[in-house]
Protein backbone atom coordinates (compact mmCIF):
# COMPACT_ATOMS: atom_id res chain seq x y z
CA UNK A 1 0.00 0.00 0.00
CA UNK A 2 0.91 3.40 -0.86
CA UNK A 3 -0.07 6.51 0.99
CA UNK A 4 0.61 10.13 0.58
CA UNK A 5 -0.06 12.73 3.71
CA UNK A 6 -0.12 16.56 2.79
CA UNK A 7 1.03 19.07 5.43
CA UNK A 8 2.51 21.87 3.41
CA UNK A 9 1.99 24.90 6.37
CA UNK A 10 4.58 25.76 8.73
CA UNK A 11 7.30 23.97 11.09
CA UNK A 12 5.51 23.34 14.08
CA UNK A 13 2.48 21.81 11.81
CA UNK A 14 4.54 19.44 10.13
CA UNK A 15 5.39 18.18 13.63
CA UNK A 16 1.91 18.10 14.92
CA UNK A 17 1.18 15.98 11.52
CA UNK A 18 3.70 13.29 12.54
CA UNK A 19 1.37 11.03 15.30
CA UNK A 20 -0.13 10.01 11.97
CA UNK A 21 2.94 8.93 10.10
CA UNK A 22 3.37 6.71 13.51
CA UNK A 23 -0.09 5.41 13.47
CA UNK A 24 -0.04 4.61 10.15
CA UNK A 25 3.27 3.07 10.10
CA UNK A 26 2.02 0.79 13.77
CA UNK A 27 -1.17 -0.50 11.61
CA UNK A 28 0.16 -1.20 8.67
CA UNK A 29 4.07 -2.21 8.69
CA UNK A 30 4.95 -2.86 5.27
CA UNK A 31 2.90 0.35 3.84
CA UNK A 32 4.93 2.80 2.27
CA UNK A 33 4.68 6.50 2.89
CA UNK A 34 5.27 10.03 1.58
CA UNK A 35 4.92 13.11 2.91
CA UNK A 36 4.80 16.98 0.81
CA UNK A 37 5.59 19.37 2.64
CA UNK A 38 6.22 22.95 1.87
CA UNK A 39 10.81 23.68 0.82
CA UNK A 40 12.30 24.65 4.26
CA UNK A 41 10.64 21.82 6.32
CA UNK A 42 12.28 18.77 4.69
CA UNK A 43 15.03 18.17 7.30
CA UNK A 44 12.42 17.48 10.11
CA UNK A 45 11.17 14.41 8.56
CA UNK A 46 15.11 13.67 6.74
CA UNK A 47 15.76 10.92 9.70
CA UNK A 48 12.61 8.79 9.84
CA UNK A 49 12.88 5.47 8.51
CA UNK A 50 9.02 5.47 8.50
CA UNK A 51 8.88 7.73 5.51
CA UNK A 52 9.81 6.69 1.77
CA UNK A 53 10.02 9.81 -0.01
CA UNK A 54 9.62 13.81 0.96
CA UNK A 55 7.40 15.75 -1.75
CA UNK A 56 8.64 19.56 -1.89
CA UNK A 57 6.56 21.87 -2.93
CA UNK A 58 8.38 25.72 -3.39
CA UNK A 59 5.99 28.30 -2.73
CA UNK A 60 7.61 31.22 -3.46
CA UNK A 61 9.44 30.23 -7.12
CA UNK A 62 6.82 29.06 -9.54
CA UNK A 63 4.26 28.26 -6.41
CA UNK A 64 1.52 27.55 -9.37
CA UNK A 65 4.06 26.10 -11.80
CA UNK A 66 5.41 23.69 -9.38
CA UNK A 67 1.52 23.16 -7.38
CA UNK A 68 0.70 21.53 -11.09
CA UNK A 69 4.25 19.88 -11.88
CA UNK A 70 3.13 17.91 -8.13
CA UNK A 71 0.22 16.92 -9.40
CA UNK A 72 1.48 14.97 -12.38
CA UNK A 73 3.88 13.81 -10.61
CA UNK A 74 1.68 12.45 -7.71
CA UNK A 75 -0.57 11.22 -10.37
CA UNK A 76 2.17 9.04 -11.31
CA UNK A 77 2.82 7.51 -8.22
CA UNK A 78 -0.36 6.00 -8.10
CA UNK A 79 -1.16 6.14 -4.23
CA UNK A 80 -3.89 3.71 -3.00
CA UNK A 81 -4.36 6.86 -0.23
CA UNK A 82 -3.83 10.28 0.08
CA UNK A 83 -4.56 12.02 3.73
CA UNK A 84 -4.54 16.16 3.28
CA UNK A 85 -4.27 17.48 6.77
CA UNK A 86 -4.90 21.40 4.94
CA UNK A 87 -8.11 22.89 4.88
CA UNK A 88 -6.50 25.43 1.76
CA UNK A 89 -7.74 25.54 -2.54
CA UNK A 90 -4.55 24.60 -3.15
CA UNK A 91 -3.81 21.32 -1.31
CA UNK A 92 -7.57 20.67 -2.17
CA UNK A 93 -6.07 20.40 -5.75
CA UNK A 94 -3.35 18.13 -4.88
CA UNK A 95 -5.89 15.82 -3.25
CA UNK A 96 -9.02 15.72 -5.68
CA UNK A 97 -6.50 15.50 -8.85
CA UNK A 98 -4.30 12.85 -7.42
CA UNK A 99 -5.59 9.74 -8.87
CA UNK A 100 -5.92 7.84 -5.67
CA UNK A 101 -8.11 5.52 -4.80
CA UNK A 102 -9.08 6.71 -1.60
CA UNK A 103 -8.62 10.42 -0.52
CA UNK A 104 -9.48 11.86 2.56
CA UNK A 105 -9.40 15.35 4.35
CA UNK A 106 -11.37 17.49 6.48
CA UNK A 107 -15.20 18.90 5.14
CA UNK A 108 -13.52 22.86 5.33
CA UNK A 109 -11.17 22.36 2.49
CA UNK A 110 -13.04 24.11 -0.46
CA UNK A 111 -12.78 20.76 -2.73
CA UNK A 112 -13.22 18.13 0.05
CA UNK A 113 -16.70 17.73 -2.27
CA UNK A 114 -14.19 15.79 -4.80
CA UNK A 115 -12.72 13.38 -1.73
CA UNK A 116 -13.64 10.05 -1.22
CA UNK A 117 -14.01 10.76 2.33
CA UNK A 118 -14.37 14.17 4.27
CA UNK A 119 -14.16 14.34 8.08
CA UNK A 120 -15.65 17.01 10.25
CA UNK A 121 -13.38 19.58 11.84
CA UNK A 122 -14.21 20.43 14.82
CA UNK A 123 -12.24 23.13 16.32
CA UNK A 124 -13.29 22.77 19.80
CA UNK A 125 -12.08 24.31 22.59
CA UNK A 126 -9.62 21.56 24.45
CA UNK A 127 -9.09 19.26 21.76
CA UNK A 128 -5.43 18.83 20.63
CA UNK A 129 -4.42 19.97 17.54
CA UNK A 130 -2.98 16.11 17.28
CA UNK A 131 -6.34 14.76 17.96
CA UNK A 132 -8.00 16.48 15.33
CA UNK A 133 -5.39 15.78 12.97
CA UNK A 134 -6.27 11.46 13.82
CA UNK A 135 -9.80 11.70 13.31
CA UNK A 136 -8.50 11.57 9.48
CA UNK A 137 -7.26 8.19 9.79
CA UNK A 138 -10.04 6.85 12.83
CA UNK A 139 -11.99 4.83 10.59
CA UNK A 140 -8.78 3.04 8.98
CA UNK A 141 -6.96 2.58 12.76
CA UNK A 142 -8.13 3.39 15.53
CA UNK A 143 -9.15 6.12 18.24
CA UNK A 144 -6.04 5.88 20.33
CA UNK A 145 -4.35 8.53 20.74
CA UNK A 146 -0.36 8.51 19.36
CA UNK A 147 2.58 11.72 20.00
CA UNK A 148 4.11 13.91 17.71
CA UNK A 149 7.72 12.22 17.28
CA UNK A 150 10.82 13.10 15.26
CA UNK A 151 13.32 10.52 14.48
CA UNK A 152 17.14 11.66 15.33
CA UNK A 153 20.06 10.05 13.80
CA UNK A 154 23.09 8.90 15.56
CA UNK A 155 24.61 11.69 13.48
CA UNK A 156 22.14 14.43 14.84
CA UNK A 157 23.18 13.07 18.39
CA UNK A 158 27.13 12.99 17.63
CA UNK A 159 26.81 16.71 16.23
CA UNK A 160 25.39 17.71 19.45
CA UNK A 161 27.15 15.72 22.22
CA UNK A 162 29.93 18.49 22.83
CA UNK A 163 27.51 20.82 24.23
CA UNK A 164 25.93 18.21 26.61
CA UNK A 165 28.91 18.27 28.65
CA UNK A 166 27.73 19.83 31.26
CA UNK A 167 24.10 20.38 32.61
CA UNK A 168 22.31 23.26 30.47
CA UNK A 169 19.00 24.90 29.76
CA UNK A 170 17.75 26.06 26.44
CA UNK A 171 15.75 29.30 26.04
CA UNK A 172 14.14 29.85 22.48
CA UNK A 173 13.03 33.43 22.88
CA UNK A 174 11.47 34.43 19.61
CA UNK A 175 8.85 33.86 17.96
CA UNK A 176 7.43 34.68 14.09
CA UNK A 177 3.58 35.83 15.57
CA UNK A 178 5.09 38.87 17.58
CA UNK A 179 2.43 38.88 20.34
CA UNK A 180 3.30 35.70 20.57
CA UNK A 181 6.48 36.01 21.48
CA UNK A 182 7.69 36.80 25.49
CA UNK A 183 9.29 40.34 25.26
CA UNK A 184 13.20 41.05 25.87
CA UNK A 185 12.43 42.35 29.18
CA UNK A 186 10.65 39.30 30.35
CA UNK A 187 13.27 36.89 29.76
CA UNK A 188 15.29 39.17 31.21
CA UNK A 189 13.49 38.52 34.32
CA UNK A 190 13.86 35.20 34.51
CA UNK A 191 17.58 35.06 33.75
CA UNK A 192 18.12 37.21 36.59
CA UNK A 193 15.35 34.71 38.58
CA UNK A 194 16.82 31.72 37.71
CA UNK A 195 18.68 30.14 41.12
CA UNK A 196 22.25 29.71 40.76
CA UNK A 197 23.68 27.03 39.83
CA UNK A 198 26.29 24.98 37.75
CA UNK A 199 24.55 25.14 34.30
CA UNK A 200 25.04 26.80 30.87
CA UNK A 201 22.44 28.66 29.16
CA UNK A 202 21.85 28.23 25.57
CA UNK A 203 19.77 30.87 23.12
CA UNK A 204 18.05 28.88 20.69
CA UNK A 205 16.69 30.26 17.26
CA UNK A 206 16.73 30.84 13.43
CA UNK A 207 19.61 32.84 11.70
CA UNK A 208 17.12 35.76 11.57
CA UNK A 209 17.15 35.48 15.60
CA UNK A 210 21.14 36.54 15.77
CA UNK A 211 20.72 39.71 16.40
CA UNK A 212 17.57 39.41 18.65
CA UNK A 213 19.95 36.45 20.77
CA UNK A 214 23.09 38.17 20.85
CA UNK A 215 21.45 41.53 22.63
CA UNK A 216 19.78 39.00 25.14
CA UNK A 217 22.84 37.55 26.37
CA UNK A 218 24.95 41.02 26.27
CA UNK A 219 21.92 42.52 28.61
CA UNK A 220 21.63 39.19 30.72
CA UNK A 221 25.69 39.40 31.62
CA UNK A 222 25.43 43.07 32.21
CA UNK A 223 22.18 42.68 34.38
CA UNK A 224 22.32 39.83 36.53
CA UNK A 225 23.80 39.07 40.16
CA UNK A 226 24.24 36.01 39.30
CA UNK A 227 27.03 34.70 36.85
CA UNK A 228 25.89 33.92 34.12
CA UNK A 229 27.39 31.37 31.38
CA UNK A 230 25.09 31.92 27.83
CA UNK A 231 26.13 31.16 24.45
CA UNK A 232 23.86 32.27 21.43
CA UNK A 233 23.40 29.07 19.07
CA UNK A 234 20.60 31.13 16.82
CA UNK A 235 21.34 30.18 13.10
CA UNK A 236 23.96 27.53 13.94
CA UNK A 237 22.12 24.03 14.33
CA UNK A 238 19.44 22.60 11.93
CA UNK A 239 15.72 21.97 13.85
CA UNK A 240 17.30 18.38 14.55
CA UNK A 241 19.83 19.75 16.00
CA UNK A 242 18.01 21.75 17.99
CA UNK A 243 15.07 19.21 19.16
CA UNK A 244 18.62 16.68 20.08
CA UNK A 245 19.64 19.92 22.37
CA UNK A 246 16.70 20.45 23.60
CA UNK A 247 16.17 16.30 24.22
CA UNK A 248 18.90 16.56 27.08
CA UNK A 249 18.25 19.69 28.83
CA UNK A 250 17.10 20.65 32.54
CA UNK A 251 14.15 23.14 30.94
CA UNK A 252 13.44 24.18 27.86
CA UNK A 253 11.54 27.72 27.98
CA UNK A 254 9.98 28.57 24.68
CA UNK A 255 7.01 30.48 23.69
CA UNK A 256 3.67 28.96 21.58
CA UNK A 257 5.85 28.51 18.85
CA UNK A 258 7.44 25.82 16.81
CA UNK A 259 10.47 25.27 19.35
CA UNK A 260 7.81 24.10 21.78
CA UNK A 261 6.70 21.41 19.65
CA UNK A 262 10.05 20.39 18.72
CA UNK A 263 10.43 19.65 22.62
CA UNK A 264 7.38 17.72 22.62
CA UNK A 265 8.59 15.77 19.60
CA UNK A 266 11.84 14.39 21.73
CA UNK A 267 9.85 14.30 25.09
CA UNK A 268 11.95 17.05 26.69
CA UNK A 269 10.86 19.41 29.60
CA UNK A 270 8.99 22.10 28.87
CA UNK A 271 7.81 25.29 29.74
CA UNK A 272 5.78 26.90 26.89
CA UNK A 273 4.92 30.89 27.81
CA UNK A 274 1.21 31.64 26.12
CA UNK A 275 0.90 35.36 26.11
CA UNK A 276 -1.89 36.80 23.43
CA UNK A 277 -2.61 33.36 22.29
CA UNK A 278 -4.37 30.70 24.70
CA UNK A 279 -3.87 26.94 25.54
CA UNK A 280 -7.57 25.74 24.88
CA UNK A 281 -7.14 26.63 21.46
CA UNK A 282 -5.01 22.87 21.30
CA UNK A 283 -1.30 23.78 20.77
CA UNK A 284 0.01 23.04 24.49
CA UNK A 285 2.89 21.39 24.91
CA UNK A 286 2.80 17.44 25.41
CA UNK A 287 6.26 16.31 26.99
CA UNK A 288 5.33 14.15 29.91
CA UNK A 289 7.17 17.10 32.06
CA UNK A 290 5.72 20.74 30.69
CA UNK A 291 4.56 23.12 32.12
CA UNK A 292 2.20 26.20 30.81
CA UNK A 293 2.99 29.73 32.02
CA UNK A 294 0.37 32.78 31.42
CA UNK A 295 -1.27 35.10 33.09
CA UNK A 296 -3.61 34.34 36.05
CA UNK A 297 -6.17 37.16 35.73
CA UNK A 298 -8.70 36.93 32.63
CA UNK A 299 -8.60 39.68 30.10
CA UNK A 300 -11.54 40.86 27.62
CA UNK A 301 -8.99 41.11 24.63
CA UNK A 302 -7.39 37.49 25.15
CA UNK A 303 -7.20 35.54 23.13
CA UNK A 304 -6.94 38.31 20.42
CA UNK A 305 -6.52 35.51 17.46
CA UNK A 306 -5.52 32.08 16.84
CA UNK A 307 -1.97 33.38 15.93
CA UNK A 308 -1.74 36.63 18.17
CA UNK A 309 -1.83 40.03 16.30
CA UNK A 310 1.23 41.76 15.07
CA UNK A 311 0.95 44.14 18.03
CA UNK A 312 -1.18 44.39 21.11
CA UNK A 313 -4.23 46.03 19.60
CA UNK A 314 -4.74 47.73 23.13
CA UNK A 315 -1.01 48.63 23.08
CA UNK A 316 -0.41 47.57 26.82
CA UNK A 317 0.85 43.65 26.38
CA UNK A 318 -0.22 43.07 29.67
CA UNK A 319 -1.04 39.21 28.15
CA UNK A 320 2.85 38.85 28.42
CA UNK A 321 4.01 41.70 30.60
CA UNK A 322 2.06 40.33 33.70
CA UNK A 323 3.32 36.48 33.41
CA UNK A 324 5.30 35.69 36.90
CA UNK A 325 8.71 35.07 35.84
CA UNK A 326 9.49 34.15 39.32
CA UNK A 327 7.45 31.11 38.99
CA UNK A 328 9.19 30.36 35.35
CA UNK A 329 12.38 30.26 36.91
CA UNK A 330 11.14 28.57 40.42
CA UNK A 331 10.86 25.20 38.28
CA UNK A 332 14.73 24.96 37.90
CA UNK A 333 14.51 24.20 41.43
Amino acid sequence: MQILIIQTAFIGDVILATPIIEKLHQYFPDVKIDFLLRKGNESLLSCNDNIRNILIWDKKKGKLKNLWQLVKDIRKTKYDLVVNLQRFLSTGILTAFSGAKKTIGFDKNPLSILFTQKIKHKFEVGTHEIDRNLTLIKGITDDTRVLPKLHLSKEILEKTAFLKQKPYICIAPTSVWHTKQFPNEKWLELLKNLPQNNYKIYLLGSPQDVDLCENLKEEATKQSNNPLEIENLSGKLSLLESASLMKDALMNYVNDSAPMHLASAVNAPTCAVFCATIPAFGYTPLSQKSFVMEIEKPLECRPCGLHGSKTCPKGHFKCAMDIDTKKMADLMK
